[in-house]
């Protein structure tokens, strides 16, 4: 491990997302600067809820064993801890076993020796539901309070873990540590926090980190990104010499994903920007000061889903201008023919029929616009307890609003441009939030248990 000068920790993000790639000059001129540590988040919550309870991955294997085969060899020759968080999108255990699985082939392809340190971050629910007996949780302000029901029927939940379990894996000599659902934080500040640095800096720098090149000029979450922790400040520099990072970029960054640019918390506590000063170094460099991490009880994110059917759509368009002023009559009509006609097998609270129509509100639901639209792209969508009903209702909808009578109405051919054949998509399962709370914790290290082995 390079330790070097202890006044400073150099720490490099590879990506905003490992998988989303990267040049290989960047990751090169990166390592020519010697860094403490690399780092790399590969998820989040903002694909949806699906992967977390399908336990599936949004980057694709063979994204992944590139970006995997370059940044690990990389952090193998420099010697330095490389530290990946959220493994598999979601960071449940059948993601950080996929994860796993490819960081394995990758290992064994190109002989890597490592000790490897791997965290799980699957909650046991036994411990949610204690914590709501003795109301320490509580809701993040979207979803209702949470219940003892809600955590029984969730299909999967994690906790988002803090620095703390990446500090105890430095600590016990780790080379590569993977984690499951982790702050994206944590895996850019660890090394801060195991070395002693200021934490609100560390923390202020880390968020910047995240993203990878998302805060420079112009902006990629697929570059990498340089940060530099000293005593009483930090610096940023982007590792491609086309991008730059400025004042204003880096100020701007701090309302991505945040209701408040001046305050963000982590499991730490609360990291208070008011005071914060950027100041240009170069065209492309800026320097950080003042930034400051506020202690407050220890908590966790809470993360989970339950399964909430299955779904099928279809894509069509249309043109028709007396159809187009005439949507939402014959949306009804479409809805009361679905409704009698699956009378048989579904109830109407058992089943969904959602119509999206782009042009008009597809985006911005309930926005009217000022003019009628020439042409509407429309989605529906059924979502029902099986896949075959999902279809059905589905089917009936299309047929429906394809032969349905609108007034004004002058031919009888279809009313819908389909753009594939066949029209009707399945989706497969369908699953929905329903934990997204804090979590108060005594010992937020013991919810995440460290596996150490020996790679090669």
């Amino acid at each position: 491990m390079i330790v070097g000068d202890e006044s400073e920790l150099r720490i490099m993000a590879v990506a905003g997302n490992l998988g989303y790639g990267f040049p290989e000059s960047s990751l090169k001129a990166g390592l020519a600067r010697k860094p403490h540590l690399i780092g790399a988040d590969n998820g989040s919550s903002d694909p949806g809820p699906y992967y977390l309870g399908s336990g599936k991955s949004l980057i694709k294997d063979e994204q992944l064993r590139r970006d995997l085969g370059l940044s690990l060899a990389a952090a193998r020759s420099a010697g330095v801890p490389y530290v990946i968080g959220t493994a598999g999108t979601a960071g449940g255990q059948p993601h950080l076993e996929g994860f796993l699985d490819i960081l394995d082939e990758v290992s064994r392809r190109d002989g890597h020796r490592y000790r490897l340190a791997t965290i799980p971050a699957e909650i046991d629910k036994a411990v949610i539901k204690r914590a709501i007996r003795e109301g320490r949780v509580k809701s993040m302000g979207v979803l209702p309070e949470l219940t003892e029901q809600t955590v029984d029927e969730a299909v999967r939940i994690v906790g988002q873990m803090g620095t703390d379990p990446f500090v105890a894996s430095l600590e016990a000599g780790a080379d590569v540590i993977v984690a499951g659902r982790a702050c994206d934080t944590a895996i850019y500040a660890s090394l801060a926090a195991f070395r002693g640095f200021d934490m609100g800096l560390a923390f202020h720098m880390a968020k910047l980190l995240e993203c990878g090149a998302q805060c420079a000029v112009p902006l990629a979450a697929n570059d990498c990104l340089l940060g530099t922790l000293r005593r009483d400040h930090f610096e940023l520099e982007p590792m491609n010499p086309e991008r730059g990072v400025t004042p204003v970029s880096v100020a701007a960054h701090m309302m991505y994903e945040q209701p408040d640019p001046h305050h963000f918390f982590e499991p730490e506590g609360m990291v208070d920007l008011e005071h914060t000063t950027i100041d240009p170094i170069d065209a492309r460099r800026v320097k950080v000061r003042g930034s400051k991490l506020v202690d407050m009880p220890p908590s966790i994110k809470l993360e989970g889903v339950r399964l909430r059917g299955y779904r099928t759509i279809t894509v069509a368009g249309m043109t028709d201008p007396r159809l187009l002023a005439s949507l939402d009559e014959v949306e009804a009509r479409v809805r009361d023919d679905v409704a009698r006609l699956v009378a048989h097998d579904m109830k109407p609270g058992e089943y969904e029929l959602n119509f999206i129509y782009y042009g008009r509100n597809g985006v911005r639901v309930q926005q009217r616009v000022p003019r009628l639209a020439h042409e509407v792209g429309m989605v529906i969508e059924a979502i029902a307890p099986t896949q075959e009903l999902a279809s059905m209702a589905l089917s009936l909808a299309r047929s429906s609003f394809l032969h349905g009578y609108f007034k004004g109405r002058k031919a009888t051919a279809g009313n819908l441009a389909f753009p594939f054949s066949p029209s009707d998509l399945i989706g497969g399962p369908v699953y929905e939030f329903t934990i997204y709370h804090v979590m108060q914790v005594d010992d937020a290290a013991s919810l995440f248990p460290i596996t150490t082995t020996q790679i090669g």
